[in-house]
């Protein structure tokens, strides 16, 4: 549970009434973005006030009226997913440049550049996104805003979300060692072992993979990996 010094406040108004809780910040913006979060870890005070700052509680009369129970959780629910999450001004910095950089290590692990088909280096999309002015919004998941983002990047550097499938053939004696080691990048969507205990399989990824995955066969099999791309 977060002490009170740590927490923010979250506030929904309506129907002429206003309903306050003390909440952790990270937990609070976790849980309104679809995450798994125990709502008791969450409110630094169990409580739902109608104004924290003079300790005033909220009536049960007033709960029940809006949300037709004085039940906390449910309570709690409707306000984080309804209501205004109050960041201080470093939280805010600090929330916005996690969801940048997720934003970014989203793009580059699935765009390439279409004219070349290879990926764009983490720098250059940060880069697109400070010259396209990207705002990152804080009431919305990372998954909700690629979408825009990539729509503002576009007429700045060539760029899309595409997979590749290879065919790879890892020979005999490291097979056993490389067995399972590449599941993280894709779907295998085929696998067996040939008459000789070389490896094959088709594992389809994201494109903006490729070379980290090239860099990892080479270094487990000293070059001798057999890539062919599918498509």
């Amino acid at each position: 549970m977060v002490s009170l010094d740590g927490a923010v406040i979250a506030r929904l108004k309506t129907h002429g009434e206003t309903f306050e809780l003390y909440v952790d910040p990270d937990l609070a913006l976790k849980y309104r973005e679809g995450e798994n979060v125990d709502l008791n870890n969450l409110l630094a005070v169990q409580t739902v006030f109608k104004n924290v700052s003079t300790g005033e509680k909220a009536s049960q009369q007033a709960m029940e009226k809006i949300f037709e129970t004085t039940d906390i959780k449910t309570i709690t629910d409707k306000i984080l997913k309804k209501g205004e999450i109050h960041l201080t001004t470093e939280q805010r910095k600090k929330k916005a440049e996690e969801k940048r950089r997720q934003i970014v290590t989203i793009i580059t692990r699935n765009a390439i550049n279409p004219q070349t088909g290879k990926p764009h280096p983490a720098a250059r999309i940060e880069k697109a996104l400070e010259e396209a002015k990207v705002n990152i919004n804080m009431t919305k998941s990372v998954e909700e805003q690629i979408e825009s983002v990539l729509k503002a990047i576009k007429p700045i550097i060539p760029i899309k979300f595409t997979t590749v499938t290879y065919a790879v053939r890892i020979p005999a004696q490291y097979a056993g060692s490389c067995y399972g080691q590449f599941r993280e990048y894709g779907e295998i969507k085929k696998e067996d072992w040939d008459k000789n205990g070389n490896l094959l399989f088709l594992i389809e990824m994201p494109a903006g993979l490729q070379d980290e995955f090239y860099s990892r066969l080479n270094g487990l099999t000293h070059g001798e990996v057999q890539t062919k791309i599918i498509r």
